[in-house]
């Protein structure tokens, strides 16, 4: 005899934009976007922009030409974000794998600190490279 189970209403497509994340969950996510944009772009750059710093004196004149533009400080920048949110997102995360702000008041307060420090040492660097 078959078991007949109610009948569940299931929505008929996930609207992404529609569902609040925590805190601590955006934080983790971007940790790990920025490590994926760490990786993928920006090592084959970081190369190609040593080769061209290595290579002869006329690169390197192309490539400082390259970076005075404010269009590439503004990459820069961003690279300069993506690399800090990074570091201080896994300075909290090897801080919750030694069980350090696992409750949810420390891990709020983690994530809005990891955000604060990313953004402003973004900015001293910011204020430097400009």
């Amino acid at each position: 005899m078959e078991t007949q189970y109610p009948a569940r209403r299931r929505p008929k497509y996930l609207n992404l934009f529609k569902i609040r994340e925590p805190l601590p969950a955006i934080v983790s996510i971007l940790h790990r976007i920025s490590g994926v944009l760490l990786f993928l772009p920006g090592i084959p750059l970081l190369l190609y922009g040593l080769q061209m710093m290595l290579e002869s004196p006329e690169s390197f004149g192309r490539l400082q030409s390259i970076l005075v533009h404010p269009l590439s400080k503004l990459f820069l920048l961003l690279a300069t974000w993506f690399f800090l949110h990074h570091l201080c997102a896994g300075i909290r995360h090897l801080g919750l794998d030694l069980h350090y702000g696992l409750q949810l008041q420390h891990a709020r307060l983690s994530s809005k600190l990891v955000l604060i420090f990313g953004a402003i040492l973004t900015v001293l660097v910011g204020i430097w490279l400009w």
